[in-house]
């Protein structure tokens, strides 16, 4: 559903989150070797999600990637989405057709419109705190 690099960046957000949680900042080596996924791909993705305000980065000895905590029920599982990814996963075609649309629908259209609108109220309302403590109750593993 999303594309490798949203994947990896979701991946990548839940271990800062938690991590946040405890008070920890963490360098792109940790994260990357905690949410199994190459560190030059999680240095890029990281990179667009401090431009858009998701994850926050020190420079220094004490530095790495954090969260605020108080932004943690802020920041929906959308907006990582849309940072990485841009808007294709409300907009794109079903089938992957390049023309696709109201006026030229693809066979998929008018029934992909209802998952659509479900899956970006999920999107929309499941936040990077939502995330972090499903994996921290164990009810989620990050990886296995």
């Amino acid at each position: 559903m999303f594309s490798k690099a949203c994947e990896y960046g979701i991946r990548a957000i839940i271990y800062i989150a938690t991590q946040s949680m405890e008070g920890k900042r963490v360098k792109i080596g940790d994260i990357a070797k905690n949410s199994d996924t190459p560190v030059a791909f999680t240095a890029k993705i990281l990179g667009l999600l401090t431009k858009n305000n998701i994850v926050l980065s020190q420079t220094g000895p004490n530095g790495g990637f954090y969260i605020e905590l108080n932004q943690m029920n802020d920041i929906k599982l959308g907006d990582i989405v849309t940072a990485i990814d841009g808007d294709t996963i409300y907009k794109g075609c079903a089938l992957g057709l390049k023309e696709c649309d109201n006026e030229t629908p693809c066979p998929m259209h008018d029934k992909f419109i209802k998952v659509r609108e479900d899956l970006r109220r999920v999107l929309d309302t499941t936040t990077v705190h939502d995330l972090a403590m499903g994996l921290k109750s164990g009810r989620s593993v990050l990886m296995r």
